[in-house]
C-alpha cells in the first residue's frame, strides 16, 4: 500500500471503513464484468453500476456481431475497481493478470471514476473479450476495429467513409462501392451521407448515352425537366424510370427521408404520365424539396 492511500484509509472513521470492505461488487454480463466500488456510497451509487453496464454492454455488442452466445463464466473476465477520487484524474490503470488455472482476467482500476478516459475504457474491454472468449490479443488498432465493427452506427460511418472514398476515386473497388451506394447501412435511421447520395439522384438523364434531351443536354434537374418534358417524350420516360431509384435510394433510412421520396416520385409520376401543367408540376417539386431540406432537423 502506498504511504499516499494508507494516509487516506487512516482518514477514514471506522464505520466509513466497514461500510466499504461490506459494499458488494456488481456483476453483469453472466459474470464478464465485476465492478469493486471503494469510495462512499454516493459515488458507488453514481458510478458503480453505469460503469459495469458500460462494459456489459460492449460485450454484448461484440457476442451479437460475433453471432455467439455469450460465454457463462465462474470468474470475471474484467475486474474493476472505482477509486474515491473527484480530481481531473483521466486515468485507466490496466494489468492483464493469470489465474491458477491458467486463465487470464484484466484487472482495472479508475481512481476518479467521474474523470475516467472512457474510450480507453472501451478499448480495453474490447481486449479483454478477444483475450477470453476468442483467444486473441488485439493492439489498440485492432481493438478499435472490432467495436467499430460491432457498433451499428460506428460500422456505418466506416461504411459511409468507405463509399466517399470510393465516388471521390480514393478507393477502386467498384463493386464494393455500387454496393455501398445502394444499401440501407443503418436501417431506420438517416445521416448527412445519406442525404447528399439521394440530392445527387436527383438527376435525369437518357436512356442511352449518345442521346440528349431536345437534342441540347445529356442530363438536366428535375425543375428544367418540366420545361424540356412538354417537348421531349423521352424526358417524361427518363421521369418515369427515375423513380424506382428515387424509392430505393430514400426508403429504409428514416421517415423524413421516406416521405421526401415519396414526394419526388409523386412528382416524377406526374411527370411522366404529361397530365399536368407545368405550374402544378412546379408544386409539386417545391414541395419535395422543402421535405428535403427538413430531414435533418
Amino acid at each position: 500500500m502506498s504511504l499516499l492511500a494508507a494516509i487516506l484509509l487512516a482518514a477514514l472513521t471506522r464505520a466509513e471503513l466497514i461500510e466499504r470492505f461490506k459494499a458488494s461488487p456488481v456483476t453483469q454480463l453472466d459474470g464478464f464484468v465485476q465492478v469493486y466500488a471503494d469510495c462512499p456510497a454516493d459515488m458507488r451509487r453514481e458510478y458503480q453500476l453505469p460503469i459495469a453496464s458500460f462494459i456489459a454492454d460492449i460485450g454484448r455488442r461484440l457476442y451479437q456481431s460475433r453471432a455467439l452466445r455469450p460465454t457463462r463464466f465462474r470468474e470475471p473476465v474484467m475486474v474493476v475497481h472505482i477509486g474515491d477520487a473527484v480530481t481531473n484524474n483521466t486515468n485507466v490503470v490496466v494489468r492483464t493478470q493469470t489465474r491458477g488455472d491458467g486463465a487470464s482476467f484484466t484487472r482495472v482500476y479508475l481512481p476518479a471514476p467521474g474523470f475516467a478516459d472512457m474510450g480507453r475504457l472501451r478499448l480495453e474491454t474490447v481486449k479483454a473479450f478477444h483475450r477470453a472468449v476468442l483467444n486473441e490479443e488485439l493492439d489498440d488498432a485492432a481493438a478499435n476495429r472490432s467495436i467499430r465493427a460491432a457498433d451499428p452506427r460506428l460500422k456505418a460511418e466506416d461504411e459511409y467513409a468507405e463509399y466517399f472514398a470510393w465516388k471521390d476515386g480514393r478507393m477502386t473497388d467498384d463493386e464494393r462501392g455500387l454496393k455501398l451506394m445502394r444499401s440501407v447501412l443503418l436501417p431506420g435511421q438517416v445521416f448527412p451521407e445519406d442525404v447528399k447520395v439521394f440530392a445527387s439522384r436527383l438527376f435525369l438523364y437518357p436512356q442511352y448515352r449518345d442521346l440528349k434531351f431536345a437534342g441540347v443536354c445529356d442530363c438536366c434537374t428535375f425543375h428544367e425537366a418540366i420545361a424540356l418534358g412538354e417537348i421531349d417524350p423521352c424526358v417524361r420516360y427518363a421521369a418515369y424510370l427515375k423513380i424506382r431509384e428515387v424509392l430505393l435510394f430514400g426508403g429504409g433510412r428514416g421517415e423524413k427521408l421516406s416521405a421526401a421520396a415519396e414526394a419526388y416520385a409523386k412528382f416524377l409520376r406526374e411527370l411522366a404520365a404529361g397530365g399536368k401543367s407545368a405550374r402544378e408540376l412546379e408544386v409539386l417539386l417545391a414541395e419535395a424539396d422543402d421535405q428535403l431540406k427538413g430531414v435533418l432537423e
